[in-house]
């Protein structure tokens, strides 16, 4: 199953699948057409910057700017549930993103098998956002991501259904792009 989901994700395939949170929606963040049908799908303004989900801290430092104290931050929280706002690397082969802010960008390592085999697998940075339409509420239950797609233009390409995942909230939101870490989303 993990070899199906990295290929289709490598063509640039949406992908449903759960997380350590809610059930999230997963796309190559390298492939600029796969994130644009991330907007698409979730009906979500281009202002609204989307997280990135990375393998581990050498993938987050490719794509970000992290100093020793955000390091330290970072090694406690992370694989987890906080996504760390950090300054953005200048853009190169390795850090072209899209979906994301010009200065900074939304960081994490979850830690759910799945989605950590995913990235393993692809070597790729996913955008890793929860599988609603934007304002309407992140969701544990399978059936409640089904119907919020159900009839729309634009939807995933595919659906890993594992069923309902144990009740959570989204990631946690810090922004440590400051002197001290600032709690975005709790």
């Amino acid at each position: 199953m993990i070899d199906k989901i990295a290929k289709e994700l490598k063509k640039g395939k949406i992908i449903v699948c759960p997380t350590d949170t809610v059930y999230g929606l997963l796309a190559d963040a390298g492939n600029k057409k796969a994130v644009a049908k991330i907007f698409r799908v979730k009906k979500r303004k281009k202002a609204n910057f989307l997280p990135i989900f990375v393998s581990n801290l050498t993938m987050a430092k490719e794509l970000a700017v992290i100093g020793k104290s955000q390091e330290k931050f970072l090694k406690k929280v992370w694989p987890g549930k906080t996504t760390a706002v950090l300054k953005r690397r200048i853009q190169g082969k390795k850090s072209k993103i899209y979906g994301v802010d010009g200065k900074t960008i939304a960081l994490r390592i979850p830690k759910y098998k799945l989605v950590n085999s995913l990235l393993e697998k692809t070597k790729l940075p996913l955008v890793g956002t929860s599988a609603n339409i934007s304002g309407g509420p992140a969701t544990t239950e399978i059936k409640k991501v089904l119907r919020q797609f159900q009839g729309k233009k634009a939807q995933p390409d595919l659906i890993v259904n594992v069923g309902d995942l144990k009740a959570a909230k989204p990631s946690i939101v810090v922004d440590l792009t400051g002197l001290k870490p600032k709690i975005l989303r709790k």
